[in-house]
């Protein structure tokens, strides 16, 4: 998060992160979608003022070109993140609430803030590329995570439902906190001879060490952080 606010993020990072954004919210809005009617998922389904696929499709074509499906680099980490978006979308959709409150709150309270810092520490003229970071469906983010976490906390569960909705967000944390450290690896390959299959090595040593290590944890710097920061965190309770 600090060197991201530092302007320490170059073009070929946040490309990459827009991969790994795009595909992690394209396993969990086609999951939201299809659990819509669920009565865990029902209260918090958003899709015109939250889904940010079009969004990401809209920055990916500006930095990739007409054929950026082609060009899509998707890190290990990433793709188990999908992996597990799909797996409780199709066994247990409740936990999905987990994921959405964890991502879309965090780039909700982030959003304008971080894509004034990557307009300016890429040097863009415009707002093109930048679609991510908007939210034109919301007039005002606070109320509307107010509402949010009002819905939230009207979703009936049983204590054991609650427990692992609670449990699924601290492993949707330590899943971001995985595919931001491939940014982090990605910026250390450019003073290093690291591979792509090197860097991802490295990044399952590393947390095979620590459930958060220090290196990677000090590095977070997108959205997610800033539903970390937020002291009223989901209550479900």
């Amino acid at each position: 998060m600090l060197s991201y606010q530092k302007g320490q993020i170059t073009l070929v990072q946040y490309k990459v992160l827009l991969c790994s954004l795009y595909e992690i919210y394209k396993a969990l809005e086609e999951e939201l979608d299809r659990n819509a009617s669920h009565p865990a998922v029902a209260p918090i389904y958003f899709p015109q003022e939250l889904a940010r696929v079009e969004s990401l499709e809209r920055d990916l074509e500006h930095f990739w070109g007409s054929e950026w499906r082609k060009k899509v680099i998707v890190p290990a980490a990433t793709q188990r993140y999908g992996q597990r978006l799909r797996k409780i979308g199709r066994e247990n959709p409740e936990l999905l609430v987990a994921h959405a409150y964890t991502r879309y709150l965090g780039d909700l309270s982030g959003g304008q803030v971080l894509g004034k810092i990557t307009q300016k520490s890429l040097g863009l003229i415009s707002k093109d590329g930048l679609s991510f970071f908007q939210f034109p469906g919301v007039s005002s983010p606070n109320r509307f995570k107010q509402l949010y976490r009002s819905r939230m906390n009207s979703i009936e569960l049983t204590e054991e439902e609650k427990a692992a909705v609670l449990e699924e967000a601290v492993l949707a944390f330590e899943l971001n906190i995985q595919v931001n450290a491939f940014s982090l690896l990605m910026r250390l390959r450019k003073q290093t001879d690291l591979t792509v299959m090197g860097m991802e090595a490295l990044l399952s040593v590393s947390l095979s060490c620590s459930r958060a290590p220090l290196l990677i944890t000090t590095y977070l710097f997108f959205s997610f952080s800033a539903a970390a920061a937020d002291s009223r965190g989901p209550h479900l309770l």
